[in-house]
């Protein structure tokens, strides 16, 4: 009988672990404030009409196509950054994106910010964690976000070699602000993939800094040049303040390129498209990205496509998807047929049917896994980022996505879709069927 009572007490106790990790709703003002108040207390300290225009002005927001604009107006509440504008260079190859990264950071003068979800020890990986560290050893101010549960595994002498260096290094979750609010919130992961490199040039997207990103996976990423970077920098500023990092100087310091970021300056074609860079976490009054995508869902006219490695949407998702499809739009999403994990591989089927029956064209990726998180619509609005479409990028993780209002780069992503295509199934009705073990694993999708 003790037996049974101690096996009851500890399932009880791992029911309540889980509950309190998983099933509290932290989306609320109070707690977005209470997150990101280091931050705004500096803004408002140093607020300067420079950095306003720069990075809150609503000037380039007129530019967005009138159909749009609610859009990229939604994108800039609760203090994100509004339209800005900027030189793209998408990045499908994982090779390109290290001979750019690497060429970039031998090049940096003055700092090099860098936050990425996974941060590996492979022989690629290290080369970089040299180059940081050489660049630290030179006087360049090297600050380094460490995702240090998703990195788990790598030794702390890792990291600490870089602290030794010079590299300013802090964990994204570190259990001395609060150890309640430590176990509270160990679930929520820093999903981002950023760098900012002498506060003129970012890089961000779906690419992490692994071998497999270098050489083995399918992935889109961005390299982007002009005022949208300030936009990227203010979201690496956020997170390393609310870790527990240093900024000595004052915020405009972080931000040359404000100078720039008049109408004049655009008006001569120096940076051509418009850019909206748009954060994401989980104590965000509403879940900006997930209402973002239902927003683009519900007022397309012609096209909606999505690359995905990983689709299990809310509910609310799964219904625009399926409206929008019932008004004739053509709803696509590609995902692989590949997966990295075992866990997500049946998550993923369990989805197959629900879409299919929405009217989703559902096409499956053969070949390498394919990683890319992508968005275009109409031929004009297209996205980037690191959000899945499930329930961790929509509510647990912290997120960082790229929007663009541009024919130009909404049709080259357009293109990268259709190239994938010949190697892509489309599944029929007849073809999908949910098994009981995928229902199950189903349930799984909001926590894994």
């Amino acid at each position: 009988m003790n037996k049974i009572v101690w096996i009851v007490l500890i399932l009880a106790g791992v029911a309540l672990l889980f509950w309190l990790m998983f099933g509290i709703n932290w989306r609320s003002k109070q707690n977005y404030d209470r997150k990101h108040h280091l931050l705004r207390s500096r803004m408002q300290a140093e607020d300067t009409e420079e950095l306003r225009r720069l990075l809150f002005s609503n000037s380039f927001t007129m530019r967005v196509e009138q159909r749009f604009r609610p859009l990229a107006m939604l994108l800039a509440q609760d203090g994100r950054p509004s339209v800005a504008v900027s030189d793209v260079e998408i990045i499908t190859s994982g090779k390109d994106k290290y001979n750019m990264l690497m060429s970039d950071l031998i090049c940096a003068k003055e700092s090099i910010h860098m936050e990425y979800f996974h941060f590996g020890i492979d022989k690629s990986s290290r080369k970089i964690r040299q180059v940081l560290m050489e660049k630290a050893r030179q006087g360049v101010k090297v600050r380094f976000i460490n995702e240090n549960i998703a990195n788990w595994p790598i030794p702390n002498c890792y990291f600490h070699s870089m602290r030794k260096a010079g590299v300013e290094v802090v964990n994204f979750s570190d259990s001395k602000f609060s150890l309640l609010r430590f176990l509270l919130t160990l679930s929520y992961r820093d999903h981002r993939k950023i760098v900012v490199i002498d506060n003129r040039i970012g890089y961000t997207g779906g690419m992490n800094i692994t071998a497999n990103y270098f050489h083995r996976w399918r992935d889109t990423h961005l390299r982007l040049t002009g005022t949208a970077v300030a936009s990227l920098q203010l979201a690496f500023l956020d997170t390393w303040l609310a870790a527990g990092g240093h900024i000595p100087s004052a915020l405009v310091n972080f931000f040359p390129e404000r100078l720039h970021a008049g109408t004049d300056s655009a008006e001569k074609g120096q940076w051509r498209v418009l850019t909206q860079i748009t954060p994401d976490d989980p104590t965000s009054p509403e879940p900006v990205l997930q209402t973002a995508y239902e927003w683009i869902l519900n007022h397309a006219q012609s096209y909606v496509w999505f690359q995905s490695p990983y689709i299990a949407p809310p509910p609310s998702l799964l219904e625009a998807m399926r409206h929008a499809a019932q008004r004739g739009v053509d709803v696509r999403i590609m995902v692989s047929e590949q997966c990295d994990t075992a866990i997500m591989r049946p998550i993923n089927k369990s989805y197959y049917a629900d879409l299919v029956h929405a009217g989703v064209q559902l096409y499956i990726r053969s070949g390498e896994f394919m990683h890319s998180k992508t968005i275009v619509c109409d031929d004009y609005l297209s996205c980037v980022g690191s959000a899945n479409l499930d329930y961790r990028s929509f509510g647990i993780d912290y997120e960082i996505n790229t929007f663009f209002y541009d024919r130009e780069v909404a049709l080259r992503q357009k293109q990268l879709f259709v190239d994938d295509l010949p190697i892509c199934h489309l599944l029929s009705s007849a073809e999908v069927r949910t098994t009981p073990w995928q229902r199950l694993m189903r349930h799984l999708a909001p926590i894994v």
